[in-house]
């Protein structure tokens, strides 16, 4: 799996690309652990590309998106292909977490 990181406006990115499951789970973990802090964290990760997705990298996303609350901030998922969207759904993550259509959006969701 690819990750590209960036920030936009003290907001942290992440774009994934490929399989995300339990080998490529703790690189993302990784990741969350540096981007929530004390203060409000607010954290975008792009899955547009994610061809497959298991329940070990779902439950490191709850914990992340756990975290980022407990913090005062939020996670945001956003540009959920069809299969992971079926995941999402089915597993009713999809009422758990925010999850938005375009990047554009999450950045403006956790903007305010």
């Amino acid at each position: 799996m690819n990750m590209v990181v960036t920030q936009s406006d003290g907001i942290a990115l992440m774009l994934l690309e490929g399989r995300f499951d339990a080998y490529e789970a703790p690189r993302m973990s990784a990741w969350l652990d540096e981007n929530i802090h004390a203060e409000q964290c607010r954290l975008v990760i792009n899955v547009r590309m994610v061809t497959f997705i298991d329940s070990t990298a779902l439950a490191s996303l709850v914990k992340g998106m756990k975290r980022c609350r407990e913090h005062g901030g939020n996670l945001a998922i956003c540009e959920l292909d069809k299969p992971v969207r079926i995941i999402f759904e089915l597993t009713r993550l999809d009422k758990a977490f925010l999850i938005v259509d375009t990047q554009e959006e999450a950045l403006h969701a956790l903007s305010k």
